[in-house]
């Protein structure tokens, strides 16, 4: 389940896993938005083998906290939203989407 993960990671510069239901994947997306970003949001909540990917995204994120939001940038797992939000506030993250490819300055 990890590839079909990884698979879908690398169709798009961004791609978010969320679920429907989760008000910081919401924030997320948001977030992406905000920044003129065009994520793939994948809700797993939508997708059959959703608890299978949530599962495998858990343990990508190495077992702990939520997996979703998950968050990819350029095909490589960022993480969920304290990491994602911590990159923003530094001032790395919009450099790191520029690099993917995801944002133009």
């Amino acid at each position: 389940m990890a590839d079909r993960v990884t698979k879908l990671a690398s169709e798009r510069a961004v791609v978010v896993f969320t679920l429907s239901s989760c008000c910081m994947c919401h924030t997320m997306t948001k977030l992406m938005q905000d920044l003129s970003v065009n994520a793939l949001v994948h809700e797993l909540d939508s997708d059959p083998r959703g608890k299978e990917m949530e599962r495998a995204l858990l343990k990508m994120l190495g077992g702990k906290g939520p997996a979703v939001p998950a968050v990819f940038i350029g095909g490589k797992l960022i993480g969920g939203t304290n990491r994602v939000m911590s990159l923003h506030l530094a001032g790395e993250l919009v450099p790191m989407l520029m690099n993917a490819g995801a944002l133009w300055v």
